[in-house]
């Protein structure tokens, strides 16, 4: 069997440069998901040393399957150079703890991508699994342009950089991206076919050399006709999935969410915080040591959305320049207020969470693993790559003491930007209102209505109980929550700070809700003379937070028995500057597990990721994604088939487009058609079935003789006129000869050739090792 010759360097290196920019503009489609650029640059240094290892190493003539394996130790190489550092020999060998190195920044990527929201900042771990991943798709691509010789294939690993941006935000990969990565899978397509037609030419086979086609002669309508159509199908899927798909900041496909997977270990969300309250035996989190007296809350989560039945955290991507080196002094923070920086370390135990447990305001932190984050409106710290798990660190903690003098100073006056902390849904229990006016609507300044508000719900009237919120229904945080608690009078902290939030807004008072740790226990011990301080599930708190301008944000403590009322919240608080938190907190409260909730309230609104209806529509649309997907080479070659059509009937070429769809049908039953036969040869061939004993010969011997009259006999304008002889076939008789022996050549194949003719037909994949339509074949 004859072997075709391989490409020229020269050839390869513009085959390779095509793949180049496939791979690149399909990887620029992750930009939606990434901050900046300089991972894509990165990337394309790995990509191009790749594949341009590929060039040398063919260029050497080594057998194909070593250039691919080799070019695999290149892109070893380049990841060991840029991420190796000190465990690798000379920059570029890799050792084993290299190994363990890249072992490490997987583990990392993982948790960067569980942990960030988009635009995702690039911290090493992540910038190493881009660069592979950019890496793997060159040479995947690269292999199957160049050893493979199926370019059309290499659409196939461009498929996860495009669609994975449909996975992740709502509107998927751009569209100017998508444009830009079908142009060039176009263009490489048109280079690798220009390529094989000048190897043709240049080495035709034995008994060809006397046959040569004019300029002009060459149909490539089909060829552009399949490519469009890859390169279609290929933007309408990913237009679809990024239409149909939930990004995973709103479903929590990989745990992002805020409001949702916030804790891993013995701690639940704000709104199932009774859990661990509930639990018999604490468990763990954290100690510190500080000065005597030093005792904060330390805050995890900030909740500030609230749209009637749940309270949410606004989500927000975190911003690489928000280091927690320094942090920006507290909003509204006004410089006659006094502030002191008191510095406190932390020993994190069992506690396991993206947040990190700090007292609000906090300067600095240093000593931190990992790549942590400040929030620009609520100074709450995450980590995009790893956890709190093991962490030691120093806080130098704001230490803001405002008197009562100057929050009841403060006045109404708010920045425009605060009016989300005020929203409420119009739709509310009455008694809400009615009591919140009854209890501060008369008080003169919003810090007395606050102060009202806090003694109301520390009065007698109320009580702290974790079991009676279950034992009643109410649990939760919501307005009807809300309503429930005021009549029913006990709740756990959860109903106290929403409560008071809620009823600071109803006054015209921006609220929201921490969520997190009171000061916890001293242990009796002491390091360097400071007091060590235990801090385990049962500390686990949830407390309003006011703002007041001039002052900022305010913690206040409406819970009764549980931590610890600031001093200038209080009626008779003296004028002097006070610290707001003193003392120690109340006991640990434990509980019935029994009646622990088995309620899923912390979603966030509009319930998202647990409702069936939503996951049956997002499993119908993604099974019709698939459909489409799987019918697409179908849709392909019906695509080429009409374009067969309309040459038969209007362009030149007629008899070699009637015959290019035989041979197409022929490939695609597995019934021969390569294209290294000759148009006698095949039908030979052929008209040996039985289904070609009657008419269906007939027809095949007659597109026989118009292809061969086309190709081999004067062109229509030659002088003697006898060009005349291929219009002797009317276009009508050429489409019905073409029905009749594609008829013929199904009812010879079995049911499972005919099957995959249509799901996978093979004419679509490469027509062999010669194409007919490039090259005149001789008789």
């Amino acid at each position: 069997m004859r072997t075709d010759p391989a490409p020229s360097t020269a050839q390869r290196s513009v085959l390779a440069a095509g793949t180049f920019l496939l791979t690149m503009s399909a990887s620029a489609a992750l930009g939606t998901l990434i901050e900046d650029s300089g991972w894509w640059w990165l990337c394309a240094c790995v990509a191009a040393g790749v594949i341009g290892a590929g060039i040398g190493l063919r260029s050497l003539r080594l057998p194909v399957g070593l250039v691919g394996i080799l070019q695999a130790g290149v892109l070893l190489l380049l990841l060991t150079f840029w991420f190796g550092g000190t465990t690798s020999i000379a920059l570029l060998i890799p050792t084993w703890d290299t190994f363990g190195v890249f072992g490490e920044l997987l583990a990392g990527a993982e948790r960067t991508i569980q942990q960030q929201s988009v635009p995702a900042i690039v911290v090493p771990p992540l910038l190493f699994v881009l660069v592979l991943g950019v890496g793997l798709i060159a040479l995947a691509a690269d292999v199957l342009v160049q050893d493979v010789r199926r370019p059309a294939f290499a659409a196939v690993p461009m498929l996860v950089p495009i669609f994975i941006p449909g996975f992740v935000v709502e509107d998927g990969a751009e569209v100017i991206v998508l444009l830009f990565t079908a142009a060039a899978f176009l263009v490489l397509l048109r280079v690798d076919m220009r390529i094989r037609r000048r190897i043709e030419l240049a080495h035709p086979a034995p008994g060809d050399e006397a046959v040569v086609i004019g300029p002009g002669r060459v149909p490539l309508a089909s060829t552009l006709w399949a490519t469009v159509g890859v390169a279609t199908v290929g933007i309408v899927a990913a237009s679809v999935l990024t239409a149909s798909t939930p990004s995973i900041s709103q479903s929590l496909l990989l745990g992002t969410d805020q409001s949702g997977v916030l804790f891993a270990r013995g701690v639940s969300p704000f709104i199932d915080l009774g859990r661990d309250l509930r639990r018999p035996a604490a468990t763990p989190a954290f100690a510190y040591t500080a000065r005597d007296g030093d005792r904060p809350y330390f805050t995890l989560l900030t909740l500030d959305r609230f749209e009637g039945e749940v309270w949410g955290s606004t989500a927000r991507a975190a911003d690489s320049e928000n280091t927690v080196d320094r942090m920006p002094r507290p909003v509204g923070l006004d410089p006659t207020v006094p502030a002191e920086e008191r510095p406190i370390d932390v020993a994190v135990g069992d506690l396991r969470t993206t947040w990190l447990p700090v007292p609000y305001p906090t300067a600095s932190i240093e000593r931190l693993r990992g790549s942590w984050f400040w929030d620009r409106e609520s100074l709450t710290v995450r980590s995009v790559d790893t956890s709190t798990s093991g962490q030691r660190y120093r806080i130098n903690r704001l230490d803001v003491r405002p008197s009562a003098d100057q929050l009841r100073g403060a006045g109404r006056v708010l920045p425009g930007a605060f009016e989300e902390y005020l929203a409420l849904p119009e739709e509310r229990p009455q008694v809400i209102r009615d009591t919140a006016a009854a209890v501060a609507g008369a008080a003169a300044t919003p810090y007395d209505a606050a102060v009202a508000i806090q003694a109301y719900l520390r009065g007698s009237e109320f009580s702290y109980s974790v079991d009676a919120p279950v034992e009643e229904g109410y649990d939760g945080g919501g307005f009807d929550v809300i309503a429930n608690f005021l009549e029913l009078k006990e709740g756990y902290c959860v109903h106290f700070a929403s409560t008071m939030a809620v009823f600071a807004r109803e006054l015209g008072i921006p609220s929201r809700i921490s969520v997190g740790y009171t000061a916890g226990s001293p242990s009796g011990e002491r390091i360097d003379n400071l007091s060590v301080v235990e801090v385990d599930s049962h500390d686990l708190h949830a407390w309003p937070e006011l703002y007041f301008p001039g002052i900022g944000w305010t913690a206040f403590e409406p819970t009764p028995g549980r931590g610890t009322v600031p001093a200038y919240s209080r009626p008779q608080a003296a004028q002097t500057p006070v610290s707001p938190f003193t003392g120690s907190t109340s006991a640990p409260q434990t509980g019935r597990p029994d009646l622990d909730p088995e309620r899923d309230l912390a979603t966030g609104a509009g319930g998202g990721a647990g409702d069936p209806a939503a996951a049956v529509t997002r499993a119908a649309v993604l099974a019709l994604v698939a459909v489409l997907i799987a019918l697409g080479p179908a849709a392909l070659r019906l695509g080429q088939r009409w374009s067969r059509r309309r040459r038969v009937r209007r362009g030149p070429g007629r008899a070699q487009a009637a015959w290019d769809e035989v041979r197409a049908t022929a490939r695609d039953l597995y019934a021969g058609g390569a294209d290294t036969e000759t148009p006698r040869a095949f039908a030979m061939h052929v008209a040996a079935r039985p289904a070609f004993e009657g008419d269906a010969g007939a027809w095949l011997a007659e597109l026989r003789n118009a292809v061969e009259r086309e190709r081999y006999g004067p062109p229509p304008d030659h002088v003697g006129g006898h060009g005349s002889a291929v219009a002797q076939v009317p276009p009508d008789e050429l489409l019905r000869a073409v029905h009749e022996v594609r008829r013929a050549l199904t009812e010879d194949a079995g049911f499972a050739a005919r099957v995959r003719a249509v799901l996978l037909p093979a004419s679509l994949l490469g027509t062999g090792s010669r194409r007919a339509r490039g090259t005149a074949l001789g008789a």
